[in-house]
């Protein structure tokens, strides 16, 4: 479950007070884990963690597999304390749904197994930090294991308790009384000496209690870096160790004791690897990580009472000390070094007195989230935060396997097939709540909102099908939403917005310059209660997708009297319609998009589909494209930000691992002009990204025009540049398989095509700025 920093088990001889019947432990897993069944020839092997003070954990490892199991300490026990069930319940709770923990594998309640209650959790490999100050990495990476950690812990704390089904698993309301008044009795009872410290802060802090005592969220009780394990290679959480202290209560008694370090007392040498936390650089400031906490669950980071929670978080630690070492005088602790706590009682104590006295602004560092330029609403804020999750959960960790899969199905029909591992994250985030997150009316969300989400997404390359946010199906459900019939709506709609089909967006013609649209030769034309749609199709993104049911296609009419702009009508043409045929699929610089369903040409040959299924009325078509080009164009900008930001990332990690010239590539002054310039572009177009997005939300989609063309203009622009730069770094391999920019750049370059060419909306942009230029001049005279 838990290594060092170097990736062995932190594990060593169990201790003799621990010492079970290894023989009887063994035929217990036999019968009740079949990993253990399928390796009859091996034989179980134990040694004990050296950390931990509380529950007994150990490694166990038989052949080739491994896990870990937590079991009450023996002797006589303090009461309400080492309740491992509780551990396996919350365990088993957090698992279901997602949340970085050890799968908990078994519960065992017989005691003449190996002498106390015990569970069994699988073996979680990974890098966990005993050292607070993190030494042997980058700055840049200790600053991102500091805000994967504050994350997770917003995570945790965002979970409903009902979906967890850990009703009355705490009391919750009053829990700022009760774990004053338990920690007191769990003090006196360990107490081996008088600690007038101790008894003036338990008076403090009953005296000064917070007048809102009774928010309720699932805490970990003992949240703190080391015990936190983290992805191998990666600055992200993969599993939360020792939910002892679990329970419900306020969610701030996790924040502040995770932020107790910053106060950490210099006179204690035995634990005072937190002591220079301030000076290592690359860490957070506190005020910093409570505003990341605060942003991820959409709260003020003004935090009340925070002198109160810092001042309970050392009273409790101290607690626990004075709990360890009388568990040494009792002979029953898990750490020979256990003796020390003795010392480290009274220097806790004060230091909680001293916090109780000072006042704290933990808001110093950013004015209210509300009062911010291109603000999301909290609603958004808390979406965001649990997308972020889910990404570094799930998505990311996925990217490996379904990259594999188009590899091996490179040349099969199954590779217009999404490998399984789609559809089970799919489900998932359908289960959490993420989904149709792009669609205000579904999700609650405006553009603002949602484009701090697309960017997320765009780090990875299917993460908006994940959500259900991927293009050409964002677009065409926007049209549905907004011009669809009640009938087409429940047709096609419904299923689309479940995830159950997919779609096509037929525009762009082989024939004809579709830079101006009104140039499309497709007819669409009457024949009694049917439509004939009639013509040649290219670029219809997803058309090769299996689950693809259903084509929105632009075509013209015979309306040739009515002005250019009222020519043309889209329609809905189901993909299994005689006459509909897939021609070939169209490769973007030798790559075929498998993931999407690919970018095909398409021929409707005198397909008849029911006049009902002509979208708006004849002559609608325009009218309807740019309902729905607005924001379906900001959508791809808001993607591309966080694909510049990937390869910004993948760039900087090259940039520090590679030498030439006897120099690290970054010390290079070109590739660290790159970098820089990559950074000013990202944040130049996710503001003009922004302000789009904020147009749209007050001003309407049609009066954001300019904003809009503007952006679909700048932001393939500047993510070119960066993939480029990245690229250059990279020397052959950027442009290689081995390493995502050149897909990257194939498909940044497509952007500056797809939805209007570049010139098409500088044209559209000088005329406008001209039209409000006229607008400001004085009247002549």
């Amino acid at each position: 479950m838990e290594v060092d920093v170097t990736g062995e088990p932190d594990t060593a001889e169990v201790l003799p007070q621990h010492r079970f019947d290894c023989r009887s432990l063994e035929a217990y897993l036999n019968q009740r884990l079949p990993g253990f069944r399928a390796d009859p020839g091996a034989t179980l092997t134990v040694s004990q963690y050296r950390s931990g003070q509380s529950n007994p954990t150990f490694f166990l490892r038989k052949g080739s597999q491994a896990c870990v199991l937590r079991k009450k300490p023996p002797g006589s026990l303090l009461p309400k304390a080492h309740m491992i069930d509780r551990e396996f319940k919350v365990q088993k709770a957090l698992f279901s749904v997602g949340f970085p923990v050890a799968k908990p594998l078994l519960y065992c309640q017989d005691t003449s197994i190996i002498g106390t209650e015990f569970y069994v959790m699988e073996y979680v490999r990974g890098r966990i930090f005993r050292d607070f100050s993190i030494p042997g990495v980058s700055p840049a990476e200790r600053a991102a294991i500091y805000v994967s950690m504050i994350e997770t812990l917003a995570w945790l704390h965002s979970l409903n308790i009902q979906s967890l089904q850990l009703e009355g698993y705490g009391t919750g309301v009053g829990y700022c009384k009760r774990q004053v008044s338990t920690w007191t009795r769990q003090y006196q009872a360990a107490a081996h000496q008088d600690i007038p410290a101790m008894e003036q802060l338990s008076k403090w802090l009953m005296n000064n209690l917070p007048e809102n005592d009774n928010e309720e969220s699932l805490i970990h009780g003992d949240f703190k870096l080391d015990n936190i394990v983290f992805h191998p290679t990666e600055s992200r959480v993969i599993a939360i160790l020792d939910w002892e202290l679990s329970t419900i209560g306020h969610p701030l008694s996790d924040l502040a004791h995770l932020s107790l370090f910053y106060f950490w007392p210099r006179t204690l040498p035995m634990i005072n690897k937190g002591s220079c936390i301030q000076e290592s650089t690359g860490i957070p400031s506190m005020e910093e990580l409570i505003s990341i906490y605060c942003k991820c669950r959409g709260i003020n980071s003004n935090l009340p009472n925070w002198n109160f929670f810092l001042a309970l978080s050392y009273f409790k630690l101290a607690g626990i000390a004075q709990g360890v070492y009388s568990r040494y005088l009792l002979g029953n602790n898990s750490s020979k070094d256990s003796f020390l706590f003795a010392n480290t009682v009274r220097p806790l104590a004060e230091t909680g007195l001293q916090l109780s006295k000072r006042t704290f602004n933990t808001a110093l560092l950013e004015a209210d989230a509300d009062k911010q330029l291109f603000a999301q609403s909290r609603k958004g804020r808390e979406v965001l935060a649990r997308v972020k999750h889910f990404m570094q959960q799930h998505v990311f960790p996925a990217e490996k396997e379904v990259l594999e899969y188009y590899t091996q199905e490179e040349k099969s029909v199954e590779k217009w097939r999404q490998p399984l591992v789609i559809d089970k994250l799919k489900e998932m985030a359908k289960a959490e709540g993420l989904w149709n997150l792009f669609l205000p009316a579904e999700s609650g969300l405006s553009q603002v909102d949602y484009a701090l989400i697309a960017e997320e997404t765009g780090k990875c390359s299917f993460a908006p099908d994940v959500f259900n946010c991927q293009a050409p199906d964002t677009g065409n459900m926007e049209v549905l939403h907004l011009y669809g019939s009640e009938e087409q709506k429940q047709q096609w709609l419904e299923p689309l917005l479940r995830g159950d089909i997919t779609s096509a967006f037929c525009m762009t013609e082989p024939d004809v310059a579709s830079s101006d649209a009104t140039n499309i030769e497709c007819t669409i034309l009457r024949d009694g209660d049917s439509y004939i749609v009639h013509g040649k199709k290219w670029w219809s993104s997803g058309a090769g997708n299996p689950k693809c049911k259903i084509a929105v296609v632009l075509g013209r009419m015979e309306t040739a009297s009515a002005s250019r702009h009222k020519q043309h009508s889209m329609i809905l043409v189901p993909m299994n319609t005689p006459g509909v045929e897939l021609i070939r699929p169209l490769s973007v610089f030798g790559y075929m998009d498998e993931l999407h369903g690919g970018h095909w040409e398409v021929h409707f040959n005198h397909v008849r589909v029911p006049a009902t299924n002509l979208i708006l009325g004849e002559g609608r078509g325009f009218e309807i494209s740019q309902g729905r080009l607005g924001p379906g164009r900001i959508h791809h900008c808001m993607r591309s930000v966080g694909l510049a930001e990937r390869a910004l990332q993948i760039m900087c990690e090259r940039a520090a691992q590679r030498e030439a010239f006897k120099k690290k590539l970054y010390e290079h002054e070109v590739v660290a002009h790159g970098i820089a310039e990559s950074r000013i572009a990202i944040e130049q177009i996710r503001l003009l990204t922004l302000k789009a997005a904020h147009s749209i939300d007050t001003r309407g989609s049609a009066a954001a025009r300019k904003e809009i063309a503007m952006i679909k203009v700048a932001a393939p622009r500047a993510v070119g540049e960066v993939i480029d730069r990245a690229i250059q770094v990279h020397g052959g391999a950027g442009v290689s398989q081995d390493f995502p920019l050149a897909n990257m750049y194939a498909l940044i370059r497509t952007l500056r095509l797809a939805d209007g060419p570049d010139e098409v909306h500088l044209s559209a942009i000088a005329k406008m700025e001209l039209q409000d230029q006229a607008r400001r001049l004085p009247a002549k005279m």
